[in-house]
């Protein structure tokens, strides 16, 4: 397969998708990818009158980055037959947000199934954040509120571990509430035979055919359960993963 899994989409004090542009540049340009087709699924965000944001707004938020990397895209939520769209597109780019908002609304349109059997199939697959928590076999390991009600936790299992976007290992001064290090490992005390990821803003994991490779410029950790938790150096060959 060929898989781009992202942290975060955005480093604090830089534009958006600044951090990545080059990696997502380099992987589309790599499997000759000319136009993506947008899940904007996962986007909740708030404006500044309360509403939601329009999955319009998210679009175009996305589509100017890309273009601006000279890549055409476009979004599903413009397609009336939303497989066929999955069915027909060079790349799926699944973008952040909440994760069970972006897994209810991929099991509803049925483009969860879609996505899987092309991404299996060799089309390039990118995804930041819950984008990024979908190629897992399940959401369980997302750090967001279960807003929404989703079919079920599974996802597309793309990868045989489960990815904890965002991991930071200390907690805000004065937060008396776990650690994300304690949360895993209360998912692994239930979970015993999965490995977690916590994959730190600034890194991602790219997937080429059995070859996985840890990128950017943050390490990584592993987490087994009753195992004393691992750290990867960015650059590192990960395929033992897989």
């Amino acid at each position: 397969m060929k898989l781009l899994l992202i942290s975060n989409s955005t480093n604090s004090g830089e534009t958006y998708l600044s951090w990545p542009r080059q990696f997502i540049a380099e992987f589309l340009k790599k499997h000759k990818v000319k136009s993506v087709l947008f899940v904007p699924y996962a986007g909740v965000n708030l404006s500044s009158d309360g509403l939601t944001a329009s999955y319009d707004e998210y679009e175009k938020k996305v589509k100017h980055v890309f273009e601006q990397l000279g890549f055409g895209l476009s979004s599903i939520h413009h397609h009336e037959d939303a497989i066929a769209a999955v069915e027909k597109a060079e790349c799926v780019v699944v973008g952040g947000g909440n994760t069970f908002h972006l897994v209810g609304k991929m099991q509803e349109t049925g483009i969860m199934d879609a996505i899987q059997k092309k991404a299996k199939n060799n089309m390039p697959f990118i995804g930041w954040s819950a984008g990024a928590n979908i190629a897992c076999p399940r959401l369980c390991t997302t750090n967001d509120m279960p807003i929404y009600q989703p079919e079920s936790f599974d996802c597309m299992g793309l990868v045989p571990f489960q990815i904890n976007p965002h991991y930071i290992e200390v907690n805000p001064v004065g937060h008396g509430g776990e650690t994300r290090q304690q949360r895993i490992e209360e998912f692994l005390a239930i979970n015993r035979e999965v490995t977690v990821v916590g994959l730190r803003e600034s890194s991602l994991l790219e997937m080429d055919k059995d070859k996985l490779v840890l990128k950017g410029s943050k390490d990584m950790r592993i987490f087994r359960c009753g195992q004393t938790p691992k750290e990867i150096v960015s650059g590192t060959d990960v395929s033992f993963l897989l």
